[in-house]
């Protein structure tokens, strides 16, 4: 598989535009904590930017869309 179809992989179904759709969201914003919590403790987490160094998302953005899922399946 090459290096893009990767990074397209691990960014799953989520894009960036969903974000301006509140239907998008997740309902609970206590599930977008929780999410976020368990990303600051991954190592794949770049602590300056809070940028995924598996799927290049920015973080505490992506834990707020209903659909959105760690690549490595960590919620």
């Amino acid at each position: 598989m090459s290096k893009w179809s990767e990074f397209k992989k691990n960014q799953g179904e989520t894009r960036p535009w969903h974000l301006i759709n509140p239907g998008m969201h997740v309902k609970d914003p206590k599930i977008a904590e929780d999410r976020l919590a368990i990303c600051k403790a991954c190592p794949e987490l770049v602590k300056v930017t809070k940028q995924c160094l598996k799927c290049g998302c920015i973080m505490p953005a992506k834990v707020k869309l209903e659909a959105a899922k760690c690549p490595l399946g960590k919620w």
